[in-house]
């Protein structure tokens, strides 16, 4: 298997044993990118909304019945004024999750615009577009609706990071496509030993 190296791109990472994929998160600022990256890192769901600015490179491990799996997920701000996110931040992207808002319609008008910057860069990548906050009441835009993805190839996930519904579901699928393994899924990390004092 053919491991990924990054390393000029991550000069203040750990570097790892196991696959690891720079993951490009992007999408309008406030449909949830970043509350979605601390979701898996911390548990917890971040309720305040901060623009982020910059880069923020956030690894995430997954434990799967093959080898674990790390994906660099690169998260950004997605208002206006950083649209131009340049091409540093999508160059050597292997993988990528396009985020849209349900219950806000002109987030999911923008998806092709990010597409397009994406692919720009970065060709033939595994992409999911993600449809998030499904737990809310006031969606704008019903999974039907939702057609962006069959037009380009992509993979289309509905999800909360809320009350963490489908989370792992886009993971996987970058997973499944990147290695060439159709059958890889993940698993529970083992419990740590007990101490027996």
């Amino acid at each position: 298997f053919p491991f990924a190296s990054l390393f000029q791109a991550f000069p203040n990472q750990q570097t790892v044993d196991y696959p690891s994929f720079k993951l490009v998160l992007v999408g309008d600022g406030g449909t949830g990118k970043t509350t979605f990256v601390k979701r898996h890192l911390t548990g917890e769901f971040e309720k305040k909304y901060e623009p982020t600015i910059g880069v923020e490179v956030h690894p995430l491990d997954f434990v799967t019945n093959r080898w674990n799996i790390r994906f660099y997920c690169w998260d950004t701000a997605g208002q206006e004024k950083f649209a131009g996110l340049g091409d540093s931040y999508y160059i050597h992207g292997q993988c990528a999750i396009i985020m849209f808002d349900v219950t806000d319609r002109s987030t999911y008008k923008k998806v092709p615009d990010w597409h397009r910057d994406l692919c720009r860069v970065c060709e033939n990548i595994p992409i999911v577009l993600c449809g998030n906050k499904v737990d809310l009441e006031n969606r704008q835009v019903e999974a039907e609706q939702v057609t962006f993805h069959w037009k380009k190839n992509l993979q289309y996930c509905e999800i909360s990071a809320k009350n963490n519904y489908n989370f792992e579901k886009p993971f996987l699928y970058l997973a499944r496509k990147l290695t060439g393994d159709p059958n890889l899924h993940f698993v529970d990390p083992p419990a740590p030993p007990e101490v027996h004092n």
